[in-house]
């Protein structure tokens, strides 16, 4: 493992230390359910995309989970900033980590935040123009002919024939993702937005729309949103706060503005009542962890799944005790400000 320290000026590292602890000690909103404080380790995880594989690796290499698939994370808070599905074929694996070591890490003191990110909505609307046939595969058992054959046939009785019939295990996916069934229930229970020790977490970002909702105000609206019927709202994408351009899961603008978007990053922190916010959503231009605003935006979607970005890898953002470094397989970076490339490279079609 290669460990790379470059020197920083003090201005750049007085920066850093201000992402991470800085308002460690403000105390967080009455019953808050989203804000955390007195963290101190945090391991987060940008979009997985399907990417079982690099996924346990990028987590056994930050040292939360060992070669068995088991907690080791010990009271680190591990936060996984959604977009596990689609694009992949193995994201159900990675859904079944992600819950399991919820129960690990909490028996231990720590904390897995999984959030929600614009996938998952996408995928609980059934949009699936991204799902992987390995996706389906992961749903099919013997009786999936059967099942197949009987929708089709349903399909036809009510009038809406079914062009070309689904690949197997689609059908099985989709009650799967209802509103009843196991991962619909597990995602709709999920948050969008985290604060710990006053750094935001979220898939897309903190518009400055939404800046002057809180996390818990946000959480609620998202849960709110998602008990209702989706589907009736698709063609009004701003309707509601997950499918909003503007709203947390689909955001690109703390990515994708220019330096000259700094004062509406200050903004929207002090409303927030943050001194950063780590993102993904918006694949980097190198598919290394890049700093943004001066260490007040973080990103951290590096292209985790080979098949969408071939020059892509596995990466997580490590906060211990006000040192921030990136992970990757082979080498360990301390994030500074210098790292902070000119813009970021627009995902297509995401």
């Amino acid at each position: 493992m290669v460990t790379t320290r470059t020197r920083l000026p003090i201005a750049a590292a007085l920066a850093l230390i201000i992402v991470a602890s800085a308002v460690s000690r403000r105390t967080p909103a009455a019953g808050s359910t989203c804000q955390f404080t007195n963290v101190d380790r945090i391991v987060a995880v940008g979009d997985v995309h399907g990417a079982y594989d690099r996924f346990v690796e990028i987590l056994r290499a930050a040292g939360v989970i060992d070669e068995r698939l088991h907690w080791t994370g010990g009271r680190t808070h591990l936060v996984q900033l959604g977009d596990v599905v689609d694009r992949g074929p193995d994201s159900l694996k990675a859904l079944d980590l992600l819950d399991g070591l919820k129960r690990d890490a909490q028996r231990a003191g720590g904390a897995v935040h999984q959030l929600l990110g614009n996938h998952e909505v996408m995928r609980m609307l059934g949009d699936l123009r991204y799902t992987m046939p390995g996706e389906y595969a992961a749903f099919t058992s013997s009786k999936s002919t059967e099942v197949r054959d009987a929708y089709v046939e349903r399909a036809k009785a009510t009038g809406d024939p079914v062009a070309t019939p689904p690949p197997l295990g689609f059908v099985e996916m989709r009650v799967a993702f209802g509103q009843n069934g196991r991962y619909g229930k597990l995602l709709r229970a999920l948050d969008a937005v985290v604060q710990i020790d006053g750094i935001v977490f979220v898939h897309g970002g903190i518009s400055p729309a939404v800046a002057e909702l809180s996390c818990d105000v946000v959480n609620e609206t998202v849960h709110r949103n998602l008990g209702s019927d989706l589907a009736q709202t698709r063609g009004e994408p701003l309707a509601q706060l997950v499918t909003r351009v503007d709203g947390p899961l689909w955001y690109r603008g703390l990515a994708e503005e220019s330096d000259a978007f700094a004062p509406a990053v200050d903004d929207i922190l002090a409303k927030q009542n943050a001194s950063a916010i780590v993102v993904g959503h918006t694949v980097t231009a190198d598919g290394r962890v890049r700093v943004r605003f001066g260490g007040k935006v973080i990103e951290i979607d590096t292209g985790m799944q080979p098949a969408y970005v071939q020059t892509g890898r596995a990466s997580a953002l490590q906060i211990d005790h006000g040192t921030v470094t990136a992970i990757y397989a082979d080498r360990r970076d301390v994030v500074s400000n210098e790292s902070a490339a000119p813009a970021a490279v627009a995902a297509p079609a995401r």
